[in-house]
């Protein structure tokens, strides 16, 4: 499904001078050995990094999370301003990904950039996204592309977003037009990032708190481009516009199917591995509140792609807190990598299709839990595979340290460091260890 890796060696002294960021510029040790009791897995297994436009490309300013940001009151730590520049370097960060060892790439396509106002596209800018996806075939990446990535246009937003009962045409007619010139070089995609993500946040027991915050936010973004109106993604009210993004993928699935190009097709699904703690449990219940319509969505599709950070432990009250004395993520939630493991046997089992696991990672500054989190996420998915499920990649996140929505720069998921003025990338130790267990195709 992908073309080869190329050796390091074999790079261009293009590709070396502008990927100068890259494992010869670290004092970074040698990837360990694999041991000798890993095993390949399938040939053809895709072995990369996750990443979403708005969090790395910078200056996204006709996005709604750019206003959001910016607006007072807001629910952002602080805004994204130029994130981390790859809007410009994205050469730069595929020819790294590639040296470290990967062979596919998901990235988001926004929007915003290419629908800056209704109806009228920017030619430019799906040309910018064609020259993305031709780095990535250059350089032996799979481009993975994500055609919704939670942020919508500022005009969409400002409508109403998809609450208005002509949201589900309007994605439809951008995922036609996307598709139309960047289509041939697509090697999957998927239309929607967490495509429940609205359902996940809502269902947390601490958002109670924040929701005035969020209305009033919401309330300024409106004020400030002049409607009565503004709709998030991420906040949305689910009642209004949950049949109008299901309709909406089912739409922009049929016009991304349509062509031009041939490649598989899915939905991604924020997944946690929900635990039922004795009896009378609500396991179930929230099961059901967390993924919705999207499930039967993901069974209807090419593919499911799996997201999973840690597991959520339900009683007969509802979600727990971590246990006492867990370990906790920077983000704040249990570190507990086994959820990966469970996420996909779920995912298979409820929706027939393969599995790719579109984003598992985890926030920290102490990169020796990155690695422990990896090894032991990956253990997970050499079970699966080992009892005959059909993984088909395996794609971490983040490449870099990224936006982080709310949190801002604060939570760092990345294995590879950004300089938050020059933009200099260095990848960690984790960047290479992953890497070297992409090379080897072995877990």
């Amino acid at each position: 499904m992908t073309r080869p890796i190329p050796d390091i060696a074999g790079l261009s002294r293009r590709a070396v001078i502008a990927g100068s960021v890259g494992l010869a510029a670290t004092a970074l040790s040698p990837a360990p050995a694999l041991a000798a009791t890993s095993k390949p897995l399938p040939k053809g297994f895709w072995w990369g990094t996750a990443t979403a436009a708005h969090q790395i490309e910078g200056n996204n300013s006709n996005s709604d999370f750019w206003l959001a940001e910016n607006v007072k009151p807001t629910l952002f730590q602080e805004p994204s301003l130029d994130a981390c520049d790859s809007y410009h370097r994205y050469e730069e960060d595929i020819i790294l990904a590639a040296k470290l060892g990967f062979n596919a790439h998901r990235f988001g396509i926004e929007w915003a950039r290419i629908e800056p106002e209704p109806g009228r596209f920017s030619e430019a800018e799906l040309d910018h996204y064609l020259r993305v996806m031709e780095a990535c075939h250059a350089h032996g990446l799979a481009p993975v592309v994500t055609f919704s990535h939670w942020t919508v246009p500022r005009w969409f937003a400002a409508m109403g977003g998809f609450e208005h009962a002509d949201s589900p045409a309007l994605f439809a007619r951008f995922a036609e037009r996307a598709t139309a010139k960047l289509g041939p070089l697509m090697a999957a995609a998927s239309t929607f990032n967490e495509a429940n993500i609205a359902r996940v946040i809502q269902i947390r027991p601490e958002v109670k708190a924040i929701e005035p915050l969020v209305r009033a936010m919401l309330a300024a973004c409106a004020k400030a481009g002049g409607t009565d109106r503004f709709a998030s993604v991420l906040f949305a009210d689910l009642a209004k516009s949950e049949d109008n993004q299901v309709r909406a993928h089912e739409l922009a699935f049929e016009a991304i199917k349509a062509g031009p190009g041939n490649f598989p097709v899915g939905v991604t699904i924020s997944m946690q591995d929900i635990q039922g703690v004795g009896d009378g449990n609500k396991a179930e219940a929230v099961a059901d509140a967390i993924y919705g319509p999207w499930i039967a969505q993901a069974a209807k599709a090419d593919f499911v792609g799996v997201q999973t950070y840690t597991r959520v432990r339900v009683d007969a009250n509802g979600i727990m807190p971590a246990p006492k004395g867990a370990e906790l993520t920077a983000a704040g939630y249990e570190f507990y990598p086994e959820a990966l493991e469970a996420t996909i046997r779920f995912a298979a089992k409820r929706t027939g299709k393969p599995v790719f696991v579109t984003e598992n990672g985890i926030g920290t500054d102490d990169d020796s839990r990155r690695i422990a989190y990896i090894d032991r996420a990956l253990a997970g998915v050499r079970a699966c595979i080992d009892d005959g499920i059909d993984v088909r990649g395996y794609l971490h996140w983040s490449l870099l340290d990224n936006f982080e929505w709310v949190f801002g720069y604060k939570q760092r998921f990345g294995l590879v460091a950004v300089d938050r003025r020059t933009f200099k990338r260095t990848p960690k130790q984790s960047a290479l260890h992953l890497g070297a267990r992409a090379r080897a195709n072995r877990v």
